[in-house]
């Protein structure tokens, strides 16, 4: 039964990361309180959703009474069970291939976002190694987008984005490789921005991860919340292969700066030349209007060459699966057995395999060159729009695969992603995903824009000035910490 729900719990649960950790620094409320506020929330609320997949209550209680000051001292925060470890917590990558598996080790992101104050509750759901865009893992079941729980999450960061659209906690960390933070930030109503290649260390156990396609950071409610973490979070780690280009000042101070008039590019066709579902392209052309009504200048225009990059897309693919079963392998010292990888993985694996290191080199160099030609495009407008998926968020069920079917998610999952996200993957760009549409059905579609390389202090001014002109934060979705 959905009901007003009164109490802490639930007020605190419509403020941003930013205004929990307010409250601690003016000793209104603890670090423990926010704590057990927050677990107070998931349990109430993830037999409805199924976000957390392995809570950590007992070590977030105790870390919250020796928590370290900083610019989130206290506030609540869920890891994505994948890449990112935490030393002596459970990693399964949503695979029954890792069960058992406990980590030795703490990822230096997950130091970081320690050292900024914030307390970790726990793991959320993300599909079988983070492969499709939708987050169903035969191994913990479906979880369910809190603005229709029969629908889809829409990306890998999905058991994430659903915890913090129902206000379990303020938000979460997730990770991208063709874009699942951006997926499932529109699918869930969030603010979903992917930093600049190796803006954000992938250290120790990794330095350079598909060839800088990886990128990791976090879904937030407000974009003060997202730039902050970054300032938390961003910098080389000794040893890594390259740095990001050197940030000009705080991203946190970008956010309600100006942010001058931009040249926007934008199109409503996907990479295929066709036109979107026309909720997405309702919701791109809204943006349009939007800012336009800003002052920016906003023109039509088609990237060139993303017709000529798509085998080579798939070749980097098939060797990102070799590698990710590969580094399993070595690490468990042994191989999957029968029933331990679903149909889907299985035979995408088996099949990637064949991929050889001069097919996966040659597919690199072919997209370097279409990354080339992408710098040159945006040499001539500051970022490009367009819709962040292609269709709303898909039934549970749909993206699914099957023994007798197993490419069937491949093939269904495809359809909801059509615009390139993964460009900004390839060419190691910033981009994000902005919350300012709802269709007829109340369901969020998100508007994406890519910027330029390094860029992310001109997309954190953009999104301050679209979330002051369309707040977004005040709209909660049908199970929600305040309601339930």
């Amino acid at each position: 039964m959905t009901v007003e729900t009164m109490g802490p719990a639930a007020e605190i649960a419509m403020l941003d990361a930013t205004g929990q950790a307010e409250l601690v620094r003016r000793g209104e409320v603890t670090p423990l309180e926010l704590v057990d506020w927050a677990i107070e929330r998931i349990e109430r609320l993830n037999p409805l959703i199924n976000a957390v997949v392995t809570p950590t209550y007992e070590r977030a209680r105790a870390r919250a009474r020796a928590v370290p000051e900083g610019p989130f001292t206290g506030v609540p925060f869920l890891l994505k069970d994948l890449i990112a470890e935490e030393e002596g917590v459970p990693l399964s990558s949503g695979s029954a291939f890792l069960r058992g598996y406990v980590s030795g080790h703490t990822s230096e992101l997950v130091k970081r976002l320690q050292a900024a104050g914030l307390v970790m509750l726990g793991k959320t759901s993300t599909p079988e190694f983070g492969m499709v865009p939708t987050c169903e893992p035969a191994r913990f079941g479906v979880t369910r987008n809190p603005w229709n729980p029969d629908r889809s999450t829409s990306g890998s960061s999905g058991g994430s984005a659903a915890a913090v659209a129902s206000g379990m906690v303020p938000m979460a960390h997730g990770n991208d490789l063709s874009g699942s933070l951006r997926f499932p930030a529109s699918a869930c109503g969030l603010f979903g921005l992917k930093p600049t290649r190796a803006r954000v260390p992938l250290g120790p156990q990794y330095g350079d991860m598909v060839n800088g396609w990886i990128a990791e950071h976090a879904m937030t409610v407000s974009v003060r919340d997202s730039a902050a973490l970054l300032d938390a979070t961003a910098g080389a780690e000794p040893g890594d292969p390259y740095p990001a280009p050197a940030q000009a000042g705080p991203f946190a101070a970008e956010v309600g700066a100006d942010p001058r008039r931009l040249r926007i590019a934008y199109t409503p066709r996907t990479a295929g030349g066709e036109l979107g579902h026309p909720d997405c392209v309702a919701a791109l052309m809204d943006a349009v209007t939007l800012c336009a009504e800003l002052g920016h200048e906003v023109v039509e225009a088609d990237m060139p060459g993303l017709e000529q990059a798509g085998d080579a897309i798939g070749t980097v693919f098939n060797a990102t699966l070799a590698w990710l079963i590969g580094t399993w392998i070595r690490r468990l010292g042994r191989e999957p057995g029968p029933h331990e990888l679903e149909p889907i993985t299985r035979v995408s694996w088996e099949a990637a395999r064949g991929t050889t290191g001069g097919e996966y080199l040659l597919a690199v160099e072919r997209l370097q060159v279409f990354a080339r030609g992408v710098a040159r495009f945006l040499s001539g407008v500051d970022m490009w729009l367009t819709p962040t998926m292609s269709e709303p968020p898909a039934p549970l069920g749909q993206i699914m695969s099957t023994p007798d079917d197993p490419l069937r998610a491949y093939r269904r999952g495809g359809r909801t992603v059509e615009y390139p996200a993964v460009v900004a993957n390839i060419t190691g760009n910033p981009a994000m995903s902005v919350p300012l549409w709802h269709n007829a059905d109340g369901l969020p579609i998100g508007v994406h824009f890519l910027g330029r390389f390094g860029a992310e202090a001109t997309l954190f001014r953009l999104a301050g000035q679209l979330e002051r002109a369309r707040p977004w934060a005040g709209r909660t979705p049908a199970v929600h910490a305040s309601r339930h």
